[in-house]
């Protein structure tokens, strides 16, 4: 028995618990670094077939399942070297708005389910936007890590974040998704449906492939220097003054190759901009003759512009993560100051309270200050001026910060710089989850991206989520590139966050409808006709 091509609904709850659990492990395996994209709607069909119809209550129980298979594999590098408690409360803290998701799709399919038919599948992409949106903005600014987008970054589905950003990729995503559920549940009953889900999946894929990003543009040539550290942990820095070293001996290199008659050859712009990663100079360079003094000879070495990520022992009594642009000539820097702090890595909210869960909170010994204003260094290059837009390592998982970033009046012309330090997270699948997100970004703003970490890896990224000069891990490398300034807007910048605000509005009409039929069922339903083994909404 079917029940309106939906899974059965008494279809045992043991096996509803372990294709939650299931969908939870291919989540995980479509992101890097197993790479397998196409198993993200797979996950996202087996999640929406065990959920939908069964109730609020349950549909809560099954996405937390589903949430731990993932989210405790997937930010396994977040517990490298502090522990398991913070990466299970992380975890947790994750798997949580996955089970409301579930909670809203079993709820809403359960109660319109009987006369909407096989259109409340709608629910399951709008409430995979919706459930994003929300862990990526709460609590404390949120967490916008490991979203369906940022799987899909070698996959058709990415050429969409030039339309609709990331939230949109998400959709198209999940969408494929639930085309491939309502196949599985309509090819004996109504074959033709199923044969219609299935070629309107293909179709999305096909028309999604075939609109490669414009890549045109005038080129300009940078250089970015990985230096590497003495060791990975939290301790990365203990020895600061090697590292702001090994970033100044990367940067002689650069002038070196530049001087090279093959390089020279291959380029056809002059070298215009080297960028330094974050916490390439821990030694407050500002404040520190020695440290000022070894960026100034780097400066001498290449004889451009260098974007130094330093931390700067101010405003007292905290301290700043910052993007410093040397230019040569000894003037002081002009800065960026990181406007998303990350929550119990930079800053402690509530020290004395989340200090009764676990002392790691005390490793953070001073808070990192929130900057207010974006950042945008004017660079000259033979070609013409550009921007370079930096962004602080967990800041290009931010929607709004990037597209603020990009948008910038009278700041088209820009280059994205992603400069980033994944020292503390070993040899994990961090460096590449993040690498992902800027290969995005790049396709949604139609811009170049000049991804550089202190450790790797590191890589110039086209604005069509091409990549070039990807360095390994753990490795001193330097990489020069000719990179494409592009001025025009995509389409997702021009529609900014109202994609993302449409499916959660619609999301809310489906979610008032269903308990306006819960209403309804309440007050016509006879107590007579309620039995116990009615699913719990």
């Amino acid at each position: 028995m079917t029940y309106g091509g939906c899974v059965p609904p008494r279809i045992p709850y043991a096996v509803r618990l372990l294709g939650a659990l299931v969908s939870g492990v291919l989540l995980w395996l479509a992101f890097p670094t197993h790479d397998l994209w196409w198993l993200a709607p797979v996950a996202v069909a087996l999640l929406g077939g065990v959920t939908v119809g069964v109730g609020g209550r349950r549909g809560f129980v099954l996405g937390l399942v589903a949430g731990w298979a993932f989210f405790v594999p997937v930010l396994s590098w977040s517990g490298v070297y502090v522990g398991k408690v913070p990466w299970f409360a992380l975890a947790t803290l994750e798997a949580v708005y996955l089970a409301a998701m579930c909670a809203v799709v079993g709820f809403v399919g359960r109660r319109l389910r009987p006369r909407w038919g096989d259109a409340t599948y709608a629910v399951i992409p709008l409430a995979w936007v919706a459930q994003e949106m929300a862990r990526g903005t709460t609590p404390f600014g949120g967490f916008p890590w490991a979203r369906l987008a940022f799987s899909q970054a070698d996959s058709p589905l990415a050429n969409v974040a030039q339309w609709f950003g990331a939230p949109g990729v998400t959709f198209a995503v999940a969408l494929v998704g639930t085309a491939l559920l309502l196949a599985a549940t309509t090819v004996r009953s109504h074959g033709r449906v199923a044969v219609a889900s299935i070629v309107a999946a293909a179709t999305v894929l096909v028309l999604a492939g075939l609109s490669t990003p414009e890549i045109s543009g005038r080129r300009v040539t940078v250089a970015m220097v990985q230096g590497n550290v003495p060791r990975p942990g939290l301790d990365f820095n203990a020895e600061r003054r090697a590292v702001l070293d090994n970033h100044v001996r990367g940067t002689e290199l650069v002038a070196e190759q530049m001087r090279s008659a093959d390089l020279g050859e291959r380029l056809t712009e002059p070298l215009s901009l080297v960028v330094w990663p974050e916490n390439s100079s821990d030694i407050d360079p500002i404040r520190n003759l020695d440290a000022a003094a070894q960026v100034q000879r780097a400066i001498s070495a290449v004889g451009v512009p260098v974007i130094v990520g330093a931390v700067l022992q101010e405003p007292q009594p905290e301290v700043s993560n910052v993007s410093l642009l040397y230019r040569p000539g000894g003037a002081e820097p002009e800065r960026y100051v990181k406007n998303h702090p990350v929550p119990f890595a930079e800053y402690i909210p509530y020290r004395s309270f989340f200090r009764n869960f676990s002392d790691k909170v005390d490793l953070v010994t001073k808070d990192f200050t929130q900057g207010t204003e974006l950042g945008a260094f004017r660079i000259d290059a033979p070609s013409g001026a550009y921007w370079a837009l930096p962004t602080i390592c967990f800041e290009v998982a931010y929607d709004g910060l990037m597209r603020e970033s990009v948008t910038q009046p009278g700041k088209d012309a820009g280059l994205i710089l992603v400069q980033t330090n994944n020292a503390t997270f070993g040899y994990t699948a961090e460096s590449e989850q993040q690498f992902a997100i800027s290969r995005i970004r790049a396709i949604e703003h139609g811009r170049s991206v000049a991804h550089v970490s202190t450790v790797g890896v590191s890589g110039f990224i086209g604005p069509d989520g091409s990549v070039s000069g990807k360095t390994g891990l753990f490795t001193a490398e330097q990489r020069i590139g000719s990179v494409a300034i592009r001025t025009d807007r995509t389409l997702s910048d021009t529609l900014g966050p109202w994609p993302e605000r449409l499916a959660v509005l619609v999301l809310l009409g489906l979610c008032a409808a269903a308990v306006l039929r819960a209403r309804r069922d309440r007050v016509n339903r006879p107590d007579s006709t309620r039995t116990t083994k009615d699913p719990v909404d």
